[in-house]
């Protein structure tokens, strides 16, 4: 179904690509747009549990799409650096495929605290829940169930690795 990554020897193992995504704060979420165009979006999310919570507008191009076909993808770049006298690039990056949801109620209370409490660390519980009582009835929260993972990083950075583990 997923096809295979052709440089297994850079793949990274599922825990990495795990923490990729809990440490990153955005990336960009893929989905079938309009008059069968991609529809890519840079967007902040948070990972939990093998699902990728996103919140947006009640209403848009991106609803509309997810209604469409609900299969999407995102994928997330935790290092780029360049490095020009070696014309490479030293990355490492995740891709994780699956199907979008929006959530109902008490699902959507939970999602939106985490990514409340992701990107507001040091709000007190009583701002954030004023925050999100506040805007509640506006907001839509969307949820990634991962399906399958994939990630990836330079051959150079992995034989960085395996240097400083030996």
């Amino acid at each position: 179904m997923f096809s295979e990554m052709r440089r297994k020897n850079q793949a990274l193992r599922p825990a990495e690509c795990e923490e990729i995504l809990s440490i990153c704060t955005h990336g960009v979420l893929a989905l079938d747009g309009d008059d069968g165009y991609p529809y890519a979006l840079p967007i902040s999310y948070v990972y939990a549990d093998g699902h990728i919570y996103f919140h947006c507008a009640v209403e848009g191009h991106k609803l509309r799409a997810i209604r469409r076909n609900d299969r999407a993808s995102f994928c997330v770049v935790s290092q780029d650096d360049i490095v020009p006298e070696r014309f490479t690039t030293h990355y490492r990056s995740v891709i994780a495929f699956g199907r979008m949801r929006e959530l109902e109620s008490s699902e959507k209370r939970a999602a939106i605290e985490l990514i409340a409490h992701r990107y507001s660390p040091n709000e007190s519980d009583e701002s954030i829940t004023a925050e999100i009582d506040g805007s509640f009835a506006r907001v839509c929260l969307l949820e990634l169930a991962v399906e399958h993972m994939t990630g990836k990083e330079s051959r150079e950075l992995m034989e960085m690795r395996k240097k400083s583990t030996n």
